[in-house]
C-alpha cells in the first residue's frame, strides 16, 4: 500500500530519492574531475581549483614572487578560484532539485 491519506505516492517520492542520491553522486564524482582557473596580476598568478574545491596548480610567476603585495594577490586569486569552484557545483547541483514533485 504505496498511498496513505494525504502522504501521496509514497513508493515514488522513495524512488526519485533513490534517483535523485543516485544522481548527485555522479555530479559530485563529475565535479571533482572538473577544474576552473583563476588568474590575477595579468597572469602572472594562476590557480587551479576543482570542482570539490581541491588545489591541482598554483604557478608564480618570478615577478608576481618578487611582488610586496603576493599575499593580497594570492587570496585574490584563491578567492576567485574558489568562487568559481562554487557557481560551477550550484550549476551542476542545483538543476538535480528541480526535477522533485514533492
Amino acid at each position: 500500500m504505496d498511498k496513505l491519506p494525504g502522504l501521496g505516492d509514497m513508493g515514488g517520492m522513495l524512488n526519485q530519492l533513490r534517483q535523485l542520491q543516485g544522481d548527485l553522486v555522479k555530479a559530485q564524482k563529475e565535479l571533482a574531475k572538473e577544474t576552473v582557473t583563476a588568474e590575477v596580476a595579468d597572469g602572472a598568478i594562476k590557480i587551479v581549483i576543482t570542482g570539490d574545491q581541491r588545489l591541482t596548480s598554483l604557478e608564480i610567476s618570478p615577478e608576481a614572487a618578487a611582488d610586496p603585495n603576493l599575499s593580497k594577490l594570492l587570496m585574490e586569486g584563491f578567492n576567485d578560484a574558489l568562487e568559481a569552484s562554487r557557481q560551477m557545483a550550484k550549476d551542476r547541483l542545483g538543476p538535480l532539485s528541480q526535477g522533485l514533485n514533492f
